[in-house]
This record gives C-alpha cells, sequence and structure tokens, in this order.
C-alpha cells in the first residue's frame, strides 16, 4: 500500500489528466490570451483566493487534537496566504479593471460550486478534506504558473511581474509548498479521510478546469 500522499497522487491522477487537457488551459500557456478574457479569468480566480483561506479556517476549526501538527500546518499556511488575494486586484488594475468591479463581480457556476464545495466538505465531509483542496491548486500553479504568466507577459506586452505578479510569485512558492504537503498529508492515515483528500482533489481538479472551460 502506498503512503497517504502517494495514494492522493494516484487516485487523482485521471481528474488531473482532464483538467491538463482542458483546451482553453492549453491556448493560454501556449498563446497567452486577449486582455478581455484575461480580465474574465482574474475576476474569477479573485473570488477563489478571496475564500481559500476562510475554508482553510472552517477546516483547521474541525481538525481533532489527535493530528494537532495537520492544525498547525493550517495555521501557518493561512498566515501565509493572507492578502494574496489583493495581489489579483493589483492585477486586474494593472490590465486596466478596477479592484471594485472584482469585488463586485458575481463569480460564474464553477466557481461559486468549487468554493462551495470546499465549504461543506470542510464543515460536513472531513475537516482534513481540505489538503486535497490544497494540493490540487498547489499543482495547477506549480506546474502552469510559469509558462501561464510568461505567456500572458508576452501576448499582453506587460512590464516585468505587472499584471501577473500573482501567478508569476505562485509558481515557485507553491512547488515548496508540495513538499511541505507531501510530509503533512502522510501523517492522515484514516482512510476515510484520504477519501476526503481524494474526493476534494477531484473536485477542485474538475470545477477549476471548468472556470477556463466557460472563459468568454
Amino acid at each position: 500500500m502506498s503512503s497517504p500522499f502517494g495514494q492522493l497522487v494516484l487516485r487523482t491522477d485521471e481528474a488531473r489528466r482532464a483538467f491538463d487537457s482542458q483546451p482553453v488551459l492549453l491556448d493560454a500557456v501556449a498563446n497567452g490570451m486577449t486582455v478581455e478574457r484575461y480580465q474574465a479569468f482574474l475576476l474569477e480566480l479573485y473570488h477563489i483566493v478571496w475564500h481559500f483561506n476562510p475554508v482553510t479556517a472552517v477546516a483547521a476549526s474541525r481538525i481533532p487534537d489527535s493530528l494537532r501538527e495537520v492544525r498547525y500546518f493550517l495555521y501557518g499556511h493561512m498566515h501565509e496566504e493572507s492578502g494574496h488575494e489583493l495581489w489579483v486586484l493589483n492585477d486586474l488594475e494593472a490590465v486596466g479593471l478596477p479592484r471594485a468591479r472584482a469585488i463586485a463581480h458575481r463569480p460564474n457556476p464553477y466557481t461559486l460550486g468549487m468554493s462551495g464545495y470546499n465549504y461543506w466538505s470542510a464543515e460536513h465531509r472531513d475537516p482534513t478534506s481540505v489538503l486535497g483542496m490544497m494540493y490540487a491548486l498547489e499543482v495547477v500553479a506549480s506546474v502552469y504558473g510559469g509558462p501561464f504568466s510568461s505567456a500572458i507577459r508576452e501576448s499582453l506586452l506587460l512590464d516585468g511581474d505587472m499584471g501577473v505578479s500573482f501567478i508569476s510569485s505562485h509558481t515557485t512558492m507553491d512547488s515548496q509548498h508540495i513538499a511541505e504537503l507531501r510530509e503533512i498529508v502522510n501523517q492522515v492515515t484514516d482512510a476515510g479521510a484520504i477519501d476526503a483528500m481524494v474526493e476534494s482533489a477531484e473536485m477542485n481538479f474538475h470545477h477549476f478546469g471548468h472556470v477556463f472551460a466557460t472563459l468568454p
């Protein structure tokens, strides 16, 4: 039997490959995006990032004392991610959309479904499911952040990290987080909790992939 993290990787491989084959994502990595499509993506991304820490807080509040190291890990991760939604707002302003527009934006159904599922799973499924959410999002950022931000920078003629600060900064950051996540996931040995992490990762790959698929 593989480690809990090994199970998470192997059992979510199909969902990850489905995300990897998303045509809009592949086109963006290869050719960048129009400013209108990139604005639409950042509007959805803002709401995903804004809900990341509240979801994690719900999970941390329900982690049992027997997994206190997982709880401490979540505390630290929340501290690291605090304020990152402001980076998305800064990127939106850099490509011509005021932050008030982002805050007032009504997320699309897949963004709503992604956040809604993550809250529900942390509260009612198993609080360790949040580690599956983190795995999916950090895999996406570490694999695609670099080429995606480079393609956007080139297609929109952006200067340095202006307009891509959130994406480019999370490329290296989330590669480091994956190593830390492996260590903490391997402390979760309960079969039901592992199932919850797997389900969460699958759902986040699915919904985030459809966020890309439904961009105008």
